[in-house]
């Protein structure tokens, strides 16, 4: 394909939305980041859905115990986060909670008084390989440390479920699956139910029913203007999406954004970077399964939410993130002595609190940079 053939992708573009009554959720590392997101713009949110996910800055855990400090989070977040031995050695919940009070006060996240009144739904699958349920509990654990009242938080921990988000689709792996793409069918042990309705339910308790029909639209944007720095570090994909309801879109006032963060090896067109190329003969792509078929769009819908997917990308040159994973180890600022990773200045936070902030702009774009040269189409 010539040189010059470019793709224009759509910008994002804003809509009237009710003001701070936005929440979060994710999977895998999409609950780490959610946890991340949550702390860092607290006033915004007013709930989050932690799927398989521990508690904030957890990869820091005996960070001394690494022979190389640059190995010491991405050491920590396999060995001691995701699958502590015992308790003992698991991440501690009140010394997190310590840490994010002092990274409040020094302005660095949104006061932790915001907290006090947000819902959260936190899950756990008994048969979760990936993600030891006692991390889990660890961000329970967390949030009640923080303040957040013990009737506003719902902690799921007896679903025979493996490492995923939980559909109603036949179609998707067994319950206890602990694979790709993660999404697992529940079946009548979780009552034919969407997680994901789950976890909106619980964060605003007076939804209507999901839609049966989708009456909005599915847009793809581009990612770039929002990311502040060098691309390529951000492990940021090109692309997001956004589901915005038929009522919105014929000028009815959204209630709320939610952003729906995907886990490792979930985002769009995911597949494994071998040597910096995607190794598609090995590891097909997805598509957009994680964005089209886990029933967020369905129950926003009925209930005028505009849903946010910002997308992660897989590399391992530059960003060492070949599985396409949200940043709660540092791998974004891997040179730092002390990796930003969590607060309102890390570079993924920044970006999709920017996508938030321009969702809602009531109609008016900001003026955000394109850019430049602008993308080539690969041949």
């Amino acid at each position: 394909m010539p040189d010059d053939v470019r793709i224009q992708v759509p910008s994002l573009i804003g809509y009237s939305v009710e003001a701070n009554r936005h929440s979060v959720s994710g999977l895998s590392s999409g609950a780490f980041m959610a946890v991340q997101l949550h702390l860092a713009h607290s006033a915004s949110f007013v709930g989050a859905g932690i799927i398989a996910g521990g508690p904030y800055r957890c990869a820091e855990t005996f960070r001394e115990a690494a022979i190389f400090a640059g190995d010491a989070c991405a050491l920590t977040a396999l060995y001691i986060a995701m699958a502590p031995l015992t308790p003992a050695v698991a991440p501690k919940p009140r010394q997190l909670a310590a840490a994010a009070r002092d990274v409040a006060k020094a302005g660095r996240i949104d006061p932790i008084a915001h907290l006090a009144d947000d819902r959260i739904y936190v899950f756990t699958g008994t048969q979760d390989k990936v993600l030891s349920p006692i991390a889990v509990r660890g961000t329970r654990d967390f949030y009640e440390a923080l303040g957040v009242p013990e009737a506003n938080i719902l902690f799921v921990d007896d679903v025979p479920a493996g490492h995923s988000i939980i559909t109603s689709n036949p179609e998707d792996l067994p319950l206890g699956a602990n694979r790709p793409p993660y999404l697992n069918y529940g079946g009548a042990d979780f009552g034919n139910r969407m997680q994901s309705h789950d976890v909106l339910n619980h964060i605003y308790p007076d939804l209507q029913p999901p839609a049966e029909q989708l009456s909005g639209q599915l847009l793809r944007f581009d990612q770039r203007p929002f990311v502040d720095g060098d691309f390529a570090q951000s492990s940021m994909n090109p692309y997001g999406y956004v589901y915005v309801p038929g009522g919105v879109l014929q000028g009815r006032k959204a209630r709320a954004v939610h952003i729906a963060l995907h886990g490792c090896k979930q985002g769009c067109g995911y597949v494994t970077a071998t040597y910096g190329r995607p190794d598609t003969q090995s590891q097909p792509p997805y598509g957009n399964r994680f964005i089209t078929t886990t029933g967020y769009n369905s129950i926003a819908d009925s209930n005028d939410i505009i849903v946010l997917y910002p997308q992660a990308i897989g590399s391992d040159l530059g960003a060492q993130n070949p599985e396409g994973c949200w940043d709660w180890w540092g791998y974004t600022d891997a040179g730092s002595a002390q990796p930003d990773y969590y607060t309102q200045n890390a570079i993924q936070i920044r970006a999709i609190h920017h996508m938030l902030m321009q969702v809602c702009s009531g109609g008016e774009e900001r003026a955000i940079r394109m850019p430049t040269p602008a993308a080539k189409v690969m041949s």
